[in-house]
This record gives C-alpha cells, structure tokens and sequence, in this order.
C-alpha cells in the first residue's frame, strides 16, 4: 500500500505514520499496516548531514526557514523511492503540501510504475491544532509561528483537498479523536475499501 498522509501543525500525522508503519508511539495499540514510513524532514536533514549534492543544494532553504524547491523535493522523493525497503509499501509525511507535487508526486509514480492509492487527511481544528501544537514544547512551537503554519497550510490545502479527491483517492479522516481511534478510524476505512 503506498500512501500520503497530509493535516495541518499538530493534526497527528507523526504519530499516526508512526502506528500504521509498525513503529507505534508508547500505548498505541493499533493493527500496523507494516509499511515504511517517508519522513521528507528526515530526507533533508539526512541529505544535508552527509553531504550529498541534493543536500548541499537544500541546505541553504533549510537553513533560512524556506521551504525547499519544488524539483529539488521531487529529487529527493524519487531517490529515496529507489531504495529497496520501500518496495512492499510506503507511506509519505510532509509530502506533498500543495496540488502542484501532488501531481508531480504521481508523475514520478508513473515512472516508477507506481502508484498513490490513498492521500488520508487528518481533519482537525484551528484550536486543536494550536494547543497540540503549543503542547509539543518545540522551541519553534510559538503561537505566531503556528498560526502562521496554519495559515500557509490552509492557503493549500483546499486545492490538494481538491486534486485527491477529485481521482476518488482522499481518506478524511476525524482527527479530533484519541491517537488509537485515529488509527483504528483510518484502518477501517482502509480495509473497507
């Protein structure tokens, strides 16, 4: 099963890409789908860390706060898709944010002879997101900064919204719900289909 998972700043895509990949958070009980998980965080600061050329062309946006280009995000993606762990089933967090590497996501797919079967978006509220988010402790988890994610988050995602649903691919999901009946919700949904 390949898979994306998209929600706004504290919406539980972490932990939810944590249970469904089989690396549950402590008192998670969900079923596992048993599938890599794509963290394109992790992608980056990797990339970075060991100085690939990709890293060495990203650095410069992470280091400023921006977000990295679009066909240098592509790269990355497409790279890490080549690797042998990845070929039972994936699922992506932090990609794509917009409809545009949506539907470059699902061209590289089609190279690949891939393709997505269902984008989940973790539904929560403006509030939710603030308090989860102010509850993380993280030293960049302050309100302006957050209600500035949620902006640029909502500016998105109406159109991502839109292209998954529009090729029947978008799972909503409740994410207002404890962490496990996220997870069961979106297990169930998967498995009815």
């Amino acid at each position: 099963m390949r898979l994306v998972i998209l929600g706004g700043t504290g919406s539980g895509k972490g932990t939810q890409t944590a249970n469904l990949c089989g690396q549950p958070k402590a008192g998670s009980e969900a079923d596992r789908l048993n599938i890599v998980s794509i963290s394109t965080g992790d992608i980056l600061r990797q990339g970075i860390a060991t100085g690939t050329d990709l890293g060495k062309q990203a650095q410069p946006y992470v280091n400023q706060g921006e977000l990295v280009p679009d066909e240098l995000m592509i790269q990355f993606i497409k790279q890490r898709l080549l690797e042998p762990d990845v070929s039972q089933g994936w699922i992506v967090e932090g990609y794509p944010r917009t409809a545009f590497q949506a539907e470059e996501l699902d061209f590289l797919l089609e190279q690949l002879q891939q393709k997505l079967d269902w984008a989940i978006y973790l539904k929560v509220s403006e509030s939710t997101m603030i308090e989860r988010s102010l509850n993380r402790g993280l030293p960049d988890d302050r309100v302006e900064v957050i209600k500035r994610r949620i902006y640029n988050f909502q500016a998105n995602t109406i159109p991502l919204l839109e292209y998954y649903s529009y090729g029947n691919r978008l799972l909503t999901i409740n994410g207002e719900q404890s962490p496990d009946a996220v997870a069961r919700e979106i297990l169930e949904k998967l498995n009815n289909i």
